[in-house]
């Protein structure tokens, strides 16, 4: 038997949104302009939820709630007064707003440091704090934080994002121990490299700095501990997301899905 080059996998097609059914709900994203979080505003949306999607770019927060018929909310998820302006009347609540900043930690800008632990940390427990009396009255509710496989890994030069999303994790587990009597569950969705503006902007930067192809970022650097040889694509985290939120998953709670293509096992 002979070895060689493997075909890049392609990825699969999402379950449809129609076998998970969420007419009556209220969903929040946050970082539901872009990436990540657009896909899971529209998956959302698809399955029958009204939703308010959050993002501090106020074009991308509106061409996003036009699309699915929601309601658009420009806010920088580092205010905390503007966080409090928030709806709190929802059921299903997704952390999904991000950022990164990538230096060694014996240059690592301490405002960046804490900027980030603001929008992935401080901004989900505010939410969370504020949003939780409404699941909890209705009896029924579903929070979902995207976290990475940063959340169990490490990788250096990102001290903030590691220690954000180790962070988010743990915040997820107390919020499913304290949410499991009033039928709250809350969970964690780690994937690995997501085909993002964000990782897109990283591979760019990589590119230009080690001087080599964005292919070659992809194939050797970002990927060369992922058995799985191609990025992960939103709408296969979105749906992740929405069989979170959905009939058969009312059991999964305080849990972290990997999504890194075998990243972790190895």
């Amino acid at each position: 038997m002979t070895s060689g080059p493997h075909p890049t996998p392609e990825p699969p097609t999402p379950a449809a949104p129609g076998a998970v059914g969420l007419s009556g709900r209220v969903a929040l994203v946050t970082g539901g302009g872009s990436g990540i979080g657009r896909a899971c505003a529209a998956a959302l949306a698809a399955a029958g939820a009204e939703l308010h999607v959050v993002d501090i770019d106020a074009a991308a927060a509106k061409a996003v709630a036009d699309t699915v018929g929601g309601h658009a909310h420009t806010t920088d998820l580092a205010d905390a007064d503007a966080v409090a302006a928030l709806p709190t009347d929802v059921d299903i609540l997704v952390n999904s707003a991000g950022l990164q900043h990538i230096a060694p930690l014996t240059a690592f800008p301490p405002a960046r440091f804490a900027l980030i632990q603001q929008v992935m940390v401080t901004a989900p427990f505010l939410l969370l704090r504020q949003s939780l009396p409404h699941m909890y009255a209705r009896g029924w509710g579903r929070v979902v934080n995207i976290s990475s496989v940063h959340g169990h890994r490490a990788s250096a030069y990102k001290s903030a994002y590691v220690a954000a999303k180790h962070a988010l994790e743990g915040l997820s587990k107390v919020t499913a121990v304290e949410g499991a009597p009033h039928g709250v569950t809350s969970n964690c969705v780690s994937p690995g490299y997501v085909r993002t503006p964000l990782v897109q902007g990283q591979i760019h930067d990589q590119a230009a700095a080690h001087r080599i192809s964005d292919e070659a970022v992809v194939a050797d650097v970002l990927l060369a501990r992922s058995p799985t040889k191609r990025l992960i694509e939103p709408e296969e985290v979105a749906a992740a997301v929405l069989w979170l939120c959905g009939p058969h998953s009312g059991f999964v709670t305080g849990a972290s899905l990997s999504m890194d293509g075998g990243w972790t096992a190895t």
